[in-house]
């Protein structure tokens, strides 16, 4: 069920053959965030086919994977999931080793409503673009958050979402660069240019390396390059900070949210766009008539794309996109579920706390033949 409806909404997809013969080859699997559904889907690969499953959460947008962790930004919280791979082969006792991972969740972090973006982990711990207050942050034990880093352009910190921050890229293990939707300082200020105010920012020297930007989203730094999505363009972007210059990789049929990359292949996630009053008046509007939601393959190699996942009903826009390296088939468990309440895991060993599971104390049974005749 959506944010935007009370009646429950039929998700539909389509899978190309390209994408299918790459996941087929691909060790791995992929998770993608969807707030306008209020979803979080896995993408996987049951050894015939490619296979969905969606659980529920309420808004949910940032995603980070760090060896067995994953975490996830929703509406008021963060929450951090890790996986009991020993625990994944019994969650279904009538189907055993359907599922090869399963992400129980572990801790919450209450932030509140901070329009949280991009998560990532870093030098273990998890950082978190702060949209609502234009701000980097740390997850905090004793405060909603701590802030450890604004744009210069941006006067304060204040919750006004001046700048409509949100991706950030890491590099050598530390936070280096960050987009924006606009180099703006009064609240909401970003959405008078949002066409082309966008900007990327260099977090150590505060330069501004970019500017002229369709509502970028999703900086990464892969194979010694930094990357970004010029969403509102519908284009992959590779750029040279040093050089303050950008070049079109590719561009694709949709408002682009959501970069992973996997090996010499990119994951771009791609968006309808519903909301006109946020979204119009954009240049990919101008290309396309219609635009699709979904998953693409690119193969940087030759900058071409080689399959597609795409959402044809139900789920018209994406956020995050990231690859679960070695899972063919996980599960995700949400607190809602009562699977969680009987999956215990230790360093050593892990159980499931179910009847079925239990062991029978016989030594008080009586054999039939022994039953006093009243009990017989």
């Amino acid at each position: 069920m959506s944010d935007f409806t009370s009646q429950p909404v039929r998700i539909e997809c389509g899978v190309s053959e390209g994408f299918q013969a790459w996941m087929a080859q691909t060790n791995g699997s992929l998770v993608l965030s969807t707030y306008q559904a209020g979803k979080v889907a896995t993408i996987g690969w049951d050894g015939r086919q490619v296979t969905l499953l969606m659980r529920q959460f309420d808004k949910p947008l940032g995603l980070a994977v760090d060896g067995s962790r994953l975490a996830l930004a929703h509406r008021h919280d963060v929450t951090l999931f890790a996986n009991a791979p020993l625990l994944a082969h019994d969650y279904q006792e009538d189907q055993p080793g359907k599922y090869d991972a399963l992400y129980l969740p572990r801790a919450t972090w209450h932030t509140g409503d901070l329009h949280t973006h991009d998560i990532t982990f870093c030098d273990g711990e998890l950082l978190l673009v702060n949209t609502r207050f234009s701000c980097l942050a740390r997850l905090s034990s004793t405060y909603n958050f701590e802030p450890i880093w604004r744009p210069p352009f941006v006067g304060d910190i204040v919750p006004e979402d001046r700048c409509h921050l949100n991706g950030l890229a890491l590099v050598d293990g530390r936070a280096k660069y960050m987009t924006a939707l606009g180099a703006t300082d009064t609240p909401g200020g970003w959405r008078e240019k949002k066409a082309d105010g966008g900007v990327l920012v260099d977090i150590e020297s505060n330069e501004t390396i970019l500017t002229g930007l369709s509502m970028p989203h999703s900086p990464r730094w892969h194979d010694g390059r930094l990357w970004l999505l010029n969403s509102g363009a519908g284009e992959l972007l590779l750029v040279d900070p040093a050089g303050g210059k950008s070049e079109v990789v590719c561009g694709l049929r949709g408002y682009l949210r959501g970069l992973t990359f996997v090996g010499p292949y990119a994951l771009v996630g791609l968006c309808k766009i519903r909301e006109k009053h946020i979204f119009g008046g954009l240049p990919i509007q101008k290309q396309y008539e219609k635009l699709l939601c979904g998953v693409a393959i690119i193969d940087l190699r030759r900058a071409t794309e080689v399959g597609m996942f795409e959402f044809t009903s139900g789920c018209e826009e994406l956020y995050d996109v990231q690859f679960l390296s070695g899972i063919r088939r996980p599960m995700i468990l949400n607190l809602e579920k009562p699977a969680v309440r009987q999956a215990v895991s230790n360093p050593d060993s892990s159980y499931w706390l179910r009847a079925s599971s239990e062991i029978h104390d016989t030594s008080h049974d009586v054999p039939p033949a022994a039953m006093p005749a009243e009990y017989a």
